[in-house]
């Protein structure tokens, strides 16, 4: 197969925080009614990859069962969403590494993730398709994600070089077992750039997995997760949804309720907002509960609106927070 770079636009300024996401995606998202969840292999709620004649059933499907606001497509993705999030809402300088293929779909990602102030330049473009996923949003602004990943074009550990990850000071990253080899390959050179490394660890289904082999249970509790998780990492932390969150940093404890709505209008990318705030209070130098708190008025901005893509009206919003909670504003230069 055969990758080819973008060109290098001369980034204003180096790359702060990197993200890794081997494949690009395109979020399909919008509000459903019951049934159409009810026809839906899986759990509700989580994010369970689907084979391409699926996802296509689903998409036909919506016509029948959106109930509100019409369908919405923007680049999606996890680790997309975070370092998005930290341009356009905190200005900080990110990029982003991955292929996508020459579709439509492929250009949809590239143009949203380029006029959101990200960096391109590590994106391969490649023959064949790029990824997407199914947002279904029910009334409770749950959102149950089916991505369709096992045809899209990735970028694998072989493409990755040293100068892909120069300079740079954060990589973000997403677990997830079909894309081990090449996050070990990232996790390699960061380590070799002196880069940190934020690795989120996903959607309950891995979480489940991991804690039955773990605790040998499935639910052994988020204070149980946030002591093992910090035996191993300078800055672990649990996120709890609409109670906050829980972070420990060496012996350092707290708890921070979340902020903004208490029924989201939509879920989807509210632990990838945290992330983003998260890492702009470690970037900034902050201590552990501001940081917490930083997360969760990001976190709190997105879910005010459909997709994992904070609205102008919610940054403003985001900053409102900040102001309120004496935390420090980003100061945005369009």
């Amino acid at each position: 197969m055969v990758a080819e770079a973008l060109p290098n636009s001369h980034e204003a300024a180096p790359v702060v925080v990197l993200g890794l996401q081997p494949a690009a995606l395109i979020d399909n998202v919008a509000p459903v009614d019951w049934s159409l969840l009810d026809q839906i292999s899986g759990d509700r709620g989580g994010s369970i990859p689907v084979q391409k004649d699926e996802l296509e059933h689903i998409l036909k499907e919506l016509n029948t069962h959106i109930t509100a606001a019409p369908l919405k497509k923007m680049a999606g993705g996890s680790v997309a969403n975070t370092v998005r999030g930290l341009s356009v809402g905190f200005g900080v300088a990110t990029g982003i590494i991955g292929a996508y293929g020459d579709d439509e779909q492929g250009q949809l990602f590239v143009s949203n993730m380029g006029f959101s102030g990200v960096s391109i330049s590590r994106l391969r473009r490649k023959k064949g398709s790029t990824g997407q996923c199914v947002c279904l949003v029910d009334d409770s602004g749950n959102r149950t994600m089916r991505p369709c990943l096992s045809s899209a074009v990735k970028i694998q550990a072989d493409e990755l070089s040293k100068e892909d990850f120069t300079g740079s000071k954060w990589l973000v990253l997403r677990y997830a077992v079909i894309n081990l080899e090449v996050i070990k390959a990232a996790i390699g050179f960061a380590k070799q750039e002196g880069l940190s490394v934020s690795l989120d660890l996903a959607s309950f289904e891995i979480r489940a997995e991991t804690a039955s082999g773990v605790w040998g249970e499935q639910e052994a509790g988020p204070e149980a997760a946030l002591e093992f998780l910090s035996r191993h990492c300078s800055w672990a932390v649990v996120t709890l949804g609409s109670k906050g969150c829980i972070a420990k940093h060496d012996k350092e404890v707290v708890q921070v309720p979340a902020i903004g709505e208490t029924i989201a209008t939509d879920a989807t990318g509210a632990g990838d907002l945290f992330a983003s705030g998260f890492l702009y209070g470690l970037i900034k130098g902050l201590p552990l509960e501001e940081c917490c708190k930083m997360g969760s008025c990001s976190g709190g901005s997105v879910i005010r609106a459909l997709g994992g893509e904070v609205t102008p009206e919610n940054w403003q919003w985001m900053h409102k927070q900040l102001q309120l909670k004496n935390l420090p504003v980003p100061d945005i230069r369009n």
